[in-house]
C-alpha cells in the first residue's frame, strides 16, 4: 500500500536509508564481546561422532534381532532392532558429545 499520507498508511522506506547495526546487527557485529562456543571443527567432529556412532548401534541391533529370530520372523523385527539400536547408540553418544563440548567451551572461558 503506498503512502498517501493519511493516518494509518504505511509509510514507505526511501531509497538509500539503511537501518542503524545494533546489538542485533548479527554475528562479527564488532561488538567485541568472545565467544565461548566450541570452535567449528570441534561441532563438526561432534556430529560425525554421533552418526557414526547411530550407524554403529543400528548394524549392532539389527544384528542382535536377526539372531534372535527364528523361522518366519521377517524383516520388521530386524529392523525395529536396528532403528532401537541406531536411536540408543546416538542418544548416548550425543550426551557426551554435548558434555565434551560445554567442558571444552569452560576451559576456553578460564
Amino acid at each position: 500500500m503506498p503512502d498517501d499520507g493519511r493516518p494509518g498508511s504505511s509509510p514507505r522506506p526511501r531509497s538509500g536509508t539503511r537501518a542503524a547495526a545494533g546489538p542485533a546487527a548479527g554475528p562479527g557485529g564488532g561488538d567485541g564481546v568472545a565467544s565461548s562456543l566450541p570452535s567449528t571443527g570441534a561441532r563438526v567432529l561432534a556430529l560425525m561422532a554421533i552418526l557414526v556412532a547411530g550407524l554403529c548401534g543400528g548394524l549392532i541391533g539389527y544384528a542382535i534381532a536377526d539372531l534372535q529370530c527364528t523361522d518366519g520372523c521377517g524383516g520388521t523385527a530386524a529392523g525395529v532392532g536396528a532403528l532401537v539400536g541406531a536411536v540408543l547408540a546416538a542418544g548416548g553418544v550425543a550426551v557426551v558429545a554435548v558434555l565434551v563440548l560445554r567442558a571444552m567451551a569452560e576451559w576456553k572461558a578460564r
